[in-house]
């Protein structure tokens, strides 16, 4: 028995995946993000405390995180904060939909660069809360942002 969950764990934590769960290091949660939200995940104690800022055309311009998770949703938070700037905040929000919908067995994984690495976890139900952590906290976020003019 442990020799099968040596092999699902390995399959789930790919050099790819522990990776990009260091990249978090480039970025740090700081006091001039505006937009803040904190998500726990009830499935697995993860916790991720986000901070946002949106330019004047209602851009995402800067995210920083603190997170304390596994590496699935480390490196969630990963993808998502290299990829953010510059986007608008309905492509986190559809992405993060398309996140459940895919986790739930109902549909394909997001088109956001890179999110084929989370692919493993899919099969790793303890796994989703960690991985759709740091969406939930970006649209927490967001939803406090003033729409664009």
């Amino acid at each position: 028995m442990a020799a099968v969950n040596a092999r699902a764990s390995s399959k789930l934590y790919t050099p790819e995946l522990l990776a990009l769960a260091t990249g978090l290091a480039d970025f740090p949660l700081t006091e001039n993000l505006p937009l803040r939200a904190e998500t726990r995940s009830r499935s697995c104690g993860s916790v991720i405390a986000l901070g946002l800022a949106v330019d004047g055309a209602g851009l995402i311009s800067a995210i920083g995180m603190a997170v304390s998770a596994c590496a699935i949703g480390q490196a969630s938070a990963a993808l998502l904060a290299r990829e953010a700037h510059g986007r608008d905040p309905g492509d986190i929000l559809l992405a993060a939909q398309a996140l459940e919908r895919w986790l739930a067995g109902e549909g394909d994984l997001p088109a956001w660069p890179g999110i084929g690495a989370l692919a493993p976890a899919r099969d790793h139900p303890g796994r989703h809360g960690a991985l759709l952590l740091p969406w939930k906290a970006a649209c927490e976020a967001l939803s406090q942002a003033a729409p664009a003019r």
